[in-house]
This record gives structure tokens, sequence and C-alpha cells, in this order.
């Protein structure tokens, strides 16, 4: 099988995208796997379909580089912001995930803006077993408690408000990505605040692994950053190769902000 397809990325966190607006490509959990794999195949940290909808510009789909299907990509979102803008040559598009329709932009510096939707703190919405009663919820992992704060950004997030080296992430990203406490398993975020306007993170994200950016974690950290008034709003999130700028809205909604890479098309073969 062959078809054509884009490679595009923001901050370095590298999508495949298939547009199956004029076309049906429908990948396997195992044809997705061999195709991202770094080594062997295009590599990439999500794949994403752009399909046709009636309620907006399109409707996208996510899996992610293990094959299984993803809730939310906040980068993606601005990669298929910047596709649409371009190609329906207007100010804002919309693009439905799921059952909430994001608005993306182009502002006066070229970055790219989407609106993310209200997080959910609520435990029962993260979702988190029986067992966990408190957010923030205390784990222990090779004899260190830490305090992880619990927050739904349009897939599950636990943030840790301290700093951690790459290697240490590896070992441990997908120990927590895993516990018995979250059903649907959980992004691991570690979060190294710098000054009130500035937070870098590090990013273990569940099905895809270490990533060089993550849209919703910089979302998930800005949040709860600002609701422990730990940072100004908005806040820059610095990942290896640039920042985000997540601006929190009235209504609670979140305004991303960054750069993505041009598109480039490619042919895949299978």
């Amino acid at each position: 099988m062959k078809f054509k397809a884009f490679k595009m990325d923001g901050l370095g966190n590298d999508f495949l995208i298939i547009d199956n607006r004029n076309q049906k490509i429908s990948l396997n959990p195992e044809q997705i796997l061999k195709l991202s794999n770094r080594e062997k195949g295009i590599g990439f940290d999500q794949l994403i379909y752009i399909e046709n909808s009636t309620q907006a510009d399109a409707e996208i789909k996510y899996f992610n580089s293990d094959g299984q299907m993803a809730d939310a990509c906040g980068n993606g979102n601005r990669c298929i912001s910047d596709i649409l803008i371009k190609e329906k040559n207007r100010d804002n598009v919309t693009f439905k995930v799921n059952n909430f329709v994001h608005t993306g932009s182009k502002n006066i510096d070229n970055l790219i803006n989407v609106i993310m939707p209200k997080p959910k703190i609520k435990l029962s919405e993260i979702p988190v077993t029986n067992d966990v009663q408190n957010n923030p919820f205390l784990i222990e992992i090779n004899s260190k408690k830490l305090k992880g704060h619990l927050i739904n950004v349009g897939n599950p997030h636990i943030v840790f408000f301290e700093k951690i080296s790459d290697e240490k992430l590896k070992k441990i990203g997908p120990i927590i990505e895993s516990l018995k406490y979250f059903p649907d398993r959980i992004n691991v975020t570690f979060a190294d605040i710098q000054n009130e306007d500035n937070i870098d993170i590090n990013v273990w994200e569940r099905g895809a692994g270490k990533t060089l950016a993550c849209g919703t974690a910089a979302c998930a950290t800005a949040y709860i950053a600002s609701d422990l008034k730990l940072t100004k709003n908005p806040v820059n999130i610095h990942f290896q190769k640039g920042h985000l700028l997540i601006k929190i809205n009235s209504d609670k909604t979140m305004m991303m902000t960054g750069p993505v890479s041009e598109k480039k098309e490619i042919e895949v073969s299978l």
C-alpha cells in the first residue's frame, strides 16, 4: 500500500498527517507502530487523520505512536490550524476533536493560536481509581514520595513541580504512566518554575514516551501553576526547542500560542 501524507511538527513534537477528506486510509495499531519507529520507519509522536465534518472545517482524530487512539494533542491542533488557515485562506478556522470544537488562528507574528477546552479537575473526570482520594496525590517511586497534581485537559495529566533529568524521566515516566491508579494511563509532566513568567517542563507522554514538546502538558502546567498562584497568567512554557505561551481565559478555556513547522509532503509505503 502506498499513499501520500504530510510530516509536520510543533517545537519538535512531530506528526504523520493523513488527509482523509478525499481518500480513506485506515492504519491498524501494528502499522502505526511500524511507521512511528524512528530507526526503521518514518518516525513520529502521533498520527493525525483529517476527516470531513458537518460541524466545523474538519474533524481530527489522533493516535499515539503505540497505535492507540489519543484523546487530544495541543501541538497537533496548532499544526492542523496552520494547514486549514492556509487552505481556506481565512484568519480563523474550526475543527472538531471528540466533542470539542477548537478555534485556530494566526497572529501578527505568524504564530498559531488555538483554543483548548476548560480543564477538568474532578477525580472522576481524570479518571483515577477509587484508591485516589486527594488532589494533589502523593505517590511513591523508588522510595521517593512525589506530589502530583491531577488534571484533564482533553487527556489526563499528572504534574509534579520539580526538576528532573531526561535520564531519570525515561526511567520513572513509564512507571508513573501505567500505575494502577490511572485506568486510562496518564501523561507525566515535571515542571521547573524559573520565575512568575516562565516554566521549564519535561514530559513523558502516555503511548508516545518522552517527547520534545507537549501542548496539553503546557496547558495542564500553566493552569495548575496559575491556580496555585505560582506564576502569572499568561505564562511561557519552555521546551527544548522553544516555548508556548498559555493564556487562561475568563471562561477557563485556554489559548495556546506558538510556532509550527512547514508541512512536508511524503509518500508512505507499507
